[in-house]
Formats: structure tokens, sequence, C-alpha cells
């Protein structure tokens, strides 16, 4: 048996027994917690399906966190007599925990897990892993919400899983569809990128993984599972649904406040990176954003122009453009911010508006002028002349406008060039002993 510390991911985790002998394409975690009736039964089933029905070098990794059976003296048993096994323990509880520290300081080019109880049909592990070997996606999940997926479990477990689930649709605009199940793979390189910005340590983990990789842009594949539930399962299923309803408030509110650098993980790893064609030339990006640009440009036109006449005739004519000018110019620094340049969420909304407001008062001025120059010229106008010369002055500001926005968008354009700074909350960095 040895004693070897992971390399540094901010937990005390410390390889106990390894069997290995080739670096990995594939590291298979099994997150255990006094699993000592199960896991040597577990372990063997899932090392003959890898010798079976997996064509690259696989591990399999049991991570022990702080059982206090004999879970890991029986797992440090089977390296000794399997292939291919490695046995890591941590001090702490927490199945979120253990796989954030064993996945970041794994040297196999995909890293997974299941859970012991083998409740997912293990024929689903090669489809689960194929788009991420390919390079085709960054994530896989296994989902038992499909309809060609075959589910068996009572109930209460169906009832509380689809509700959580519709929760996380509605609540935190999720596009996946099964959080829970316990049956993921990522690539290793981008586990490490963002799993030092998963905080949670326990059940939650999967979903706070999964919402932010949504949120930066990472391409999710979804294989349907057939899966059978396990009638001797410890986990709390109250107490898990609370704790999963507390992560959710505080991953939306991270979201709200920005304390997540969605725009710089977007821009660096994120495949969303440089929506619209590409023009030799033109800078990254450009062209798809002077599109939509445009699109939401002409909607404004649009709004501005019934606004102001039908504000003109209890107004006046520069107090109708005021205030028309003034509500598209909310709407269309909002449309822009979201569509033109893909930003969503909170985050440098305020300060994007100001300078909205700041574009606003140049527009103001332009348009304003140009109706004081036609009144002393033509002060006998009418209305829809008015109105022709301030959507040509319009056009003045909304150049205007496009250029500045390019430019203070400048931080979350796609493409950009940005360092991501470290996590301000989550794993605290030290040496794993």
């Amino acid at each position: 048996m040895t004693a070897e510390a992971l390399p540094t991911t901010g937990e005390r985790a410390v390889i106990v027994a390894d069997s290995s002998t080739h670096t990995p394409v594939l590291d298979i975690v099994v997150p255990v917690y006094n699993e000592a009736a199960d896991v040597a039964g577990s372990v063997r089933r899932l090392a003959d399906h890898l010798r079976a029905h997996v064509p690259y070098p696989a591990r399999i990794t049991v991570a022990d966190n702080a059982s206090t059976d004999s879970t890991l003296a029986i797992a440090a048993e089977l390296a000794g007599e399997l292939d291919g096994v490695r046995v890591v323990h941590l001090d702490k509880k927490g199945r979120g925990r253990a796989l954030n520290a064993v996945w970041r300081a794994s040297d196999a080019q995909i890293v997974a897990y299941c859970d012991v109880d083998l409740s997912t049909d293990l024929n689903a592990l090669m489809p689960l892993i194929a788009p991420l070997i390919s390079g085709h996606s960054d994530i896989a999940i296994g989902t038992r919400l499909s309809r060609s997926s075959r589910v068996v479990r009572g109930p209460k477990r169906e009832f509380i899983s689809r509700s959580y689930n519709l929760i996380l649709r509605t609540t935190m605009r999720a596009k996946f569809s099964d959080a829970q199940c316990g049956f993921k793979a990522m690539r290793t390189d981008i586990a490490r990128q963002v799993l030092p910005y998963v905080e949670d340590t326990g059940w939650f983990f999967d979903t706070e993984l999964l919402v932010l990789a949504e949120r930066i842009g990472l391409r999710i594949a979804e294989v349907p599972v057939d899966w059978v539930d396990d009638p001797d399962s410890t986990v709390d299923i109250v107490s898990t649904a609370v704790a999963d309803l507390k992560g959710c408030a505080r991953v939306g509110y991270a979201l709200t406040t920005g304390r997540l650098p969605i725009a710089e993980l977007r821009s660096t790893i994120g495949r969303d990176r440089a929506p619209g064609p590409q023009i030799d030339g033109v800078p990254f990006g450009l062209v798809g954003q002077l599109a939509r640009f445009c699109v939401i440009g002409v909607a404004s036109t649009i709004a501005y122009a019934v606004l102001y006449l039908l504000l003109h005739s209890f107004l006046g004519a520069q107090v109708s453009n005021f205030v028309a000018l003034a509500v598209t110019a909310v709407l269309n620094t909002a449309a822009n911010r979201r569509f033109s340049f893909g930003i969503s969420g909170r985050e440098g909304a305020v300060r994007h508006q100001l300078f909205g407001l700041g574009v606003f008062v140049f527009g103001w001025l332009v348009t304003s002028g140009s109706l004081v120059a036609l009144h002393a010229f033509a002060p006998e106008a009418t209305k829809h002349v008015e109105l022709l010369v301030l959507v040509i002055a319009n056009l003045v500001a909304t150049l205007t406008r496009f250029v500045g926005l390019r430019w203070v968008f400048r931080g979350h354009l796609a493409g950009a060039t940005a360092t991501v700074p470290k996590p301000g909350a989550g794993l605290a960095e030290g040496t794993a002993e």
C-alpha cells in the first residue's frame, strides 16, 4: 500500500493504493462513503465492463470521502487484486468535494463518474465518452428523462426528480434535462478551468457545474440511459432537495451579482466565442454583431417614430423627441447587449446602461439641434417632415452608438482575449498532503 498526495487542488486527498501502470484515456471515479457492503462487487463489475467494452486505457478511481467503516480497506485490497484501480482518501465528506479534487488532479484525457450502486446501465458508458473523445462536446451527462430512457423507480423519486429539473428550467433557464443522474463525464482540460469556480461539495455539485457550463457556452451532450433505482440507497431525499434549492439560490445570486466571471470564461473556453459569419480583414465577430445591430436599429427606429407621432399632438416636437428617444435608447441598449453582443445576466448591466444614457444624450443633442435648424429655415414644416429630419439625424447617432457599444462591450466580445481571474470563492488553494 502506498500513500501519495494528489497534485494540489486545495483538498487533503491521498492516494492510498494504485495498480494502474499506464496513463489512462478515461478515469472513471466512484465516490464512496461507508459502502463496505457494495464497493467490492461494484468495482469488479465496472472493471469487467471496461475490459470487455471500452477500447481505451481506463482507470477506476475509488474516491473514499471520510468513510468510518471498512470501505477504504476493502478498496485498497481491490487495487492489489485488479489492474487499473486507484484508491484516493479524503478526510472530509462530500461527493462533490471528492469529484472536484480527483477530476482536477487526473492525468487522463476524460474524467467520468458513476454511483457505487451502478444504477445506470454501463452500456451507456461508451456513448457517454464518445463525444468527448472526438472533441464534439465538453461535458456529457446521462439523462433519465429522455423519451428513449428506460427508468425503474418509485413515484416519489420520479416526482421529486421531475419537479427539481422543472425548477432549474424555470428559475435558472437550464436547458439540460437531468441534473442529478449519477453518470457524467468531462474533458479534463475543461474540468481544470471550470471546477475551481464550483463551490458545492455535496449533491448539488452536478447542478452547479452544469449551470456554469451552460452559461459559459460549453457543449453538453445528453445520453439516454437505462436506470434502476437502488431501494437500499442511503441518500436522504428531503434533505438533499432542500440543499439543492439552497444551492440554486446561491448560484442564482452569484450570477445576478457578477461574482462568477461568466464573460471571461466564455471568451476563453466557451464554444460560442464568435457567432456570425467572418470576412477576411474584418475583426472577429464584427459581421454578425453589425447584422444584429441593424435589425435592432430598424425596430428601434420604428418604435421611435410611432412614439414620436403619438406624443407630438400634446407634447410638441422637442419634448416628444426627448421622450421617444429616451425610451427607445434604454430598450436599444438592452437588446444590443443581449442579442448583438451576446451578453446575458446582470454583470456590468448598470455600467452598460449608463453608457447607453450617454449615447442617448448625444443623440438627443444631434436630433434636437436638427429640429432647431429645421424650424429656423422652414418654420411651417409639418410633423412628418420633422420626423424625416429626425430619422436622418438618428442615423448619425446610430453609427456612433455601434462604435461606442462595441468599445464598451470590448471585454465581453466574442473572441476577446481575456485572463480568467482566480475564483473569489470555492475551494481554497493549498498543498494537498
